[in-house]
């Protein structure tokens, strides 16, 4: 019988690291090794109105329904902006130095919070697909679950994608089979995309060759596709486009010019 596979939410923490308090975890992108449902924040936003976050590091980030919410970073720092379109629910994928996360942005009218997600009935369908599993309530909520079965991960996936939990209230123990089921998922839905992913231990390694926007497709599908925390060896390759062919200002004196 093969042992089963830890991802809990302290397994990629070799040599001692520490997971930042929630406040820290606001103002810098470092901490999120991880890459799977759920999210790593919730940020409630209001429509019209603008939010700035300081990230000490950050490439890109992308928003998956900018009809709800927009993310950009300012020119010449590591400010980001955040502004809410109209009230709902949408994802914002921030990538940084081979590390990515992904935070909720809820936008809602002042005095109207968002529809209430059906968090205690997907829960008690969580606790039977998964017998042992174990939650607390209050300001240290947490989930711990020993994943066995296909049931068992699907009932997870759905609840990890409601505002019940983030990663870093998450204890998983996978078996190798879900695991590998797991992989096949994201497998199908990166085919054609020119990557490749296999998993060394817990963490995923994306290998390949893509453009820019395969990447961030690639990184959506990754956390679309998994549950609990997934840390990520990104060693996809960009294809970039060619530089324009230099001009005739750029080749050097012409002969009217030596005159």
């Amino acid at each position: 019988m093969r042992p089963p596979v830890s991802r809990s939410r302290f397994s990629w923490e070799r040599g001692g690291g520490r997971l930042l308090p929630l406040l820290a975890l606001l103002l810098t992108l470092a901490p999120p090794r991880a890459a799977a449902w759920p999210v790593d924040l919730s940020m409630p936003l209001e429509p019209g109105k603008e939010r700035f976050h300081k990230l000490s590091v950050v490439d890109w980030v992308e928003v998956e329904d900018p009809s709800i919410a927009t993310a950009e970073i300012l020119s010449g720092s590591n400010e980001l902006l955040l502004t809410g379109v109209k009230p709902g629910r949408t994802l914002l994928l921030l990538y940084a130095e081979g590390k990515f996360a992904v935070w909720r942005l809820v936008v809602s009218a002042p005095g109207r919070p968002p529809e209430p997600e059906p968090t205690a009935e997907l829960l008690a369908a969580t606790r039977k697909a998964c017998p042992g599993l174990k939650t607390t309530e209050g300001a240290e909520r947490s989930l711990t679950a020993f994943v066995k079965s296909s049931r068992c991960r699907e009932a997870l996936l759905a609840l990890l994608k409601t505002d019940a939990y983030l990663a870093r209230e998450l204890d998983l123990t996978f078996e190798l089979p879900i695991l590998q089921e797991q992989l096949a998922a994201l497998t199908t839905a990166l085919k054609g995309s020119g990557l490749t992913a296999s998993y060394r231990g817990a963490g995923v390694v994306l290998e390949g060759s893509t453009k820019p926007e395969g990447h961030r497709r690639a990184l959506w599908e990754l956390f679309r596709h998994s549950a609990g925390r997934v840390p990520l060896e990104d060693r996809v390759t960009l294809q970039r486009p060619a530089p324009p062919d230099a001009g005739p200002s750029d080749a050097g004196p012409s002969d009217d010019s030596e005159r």
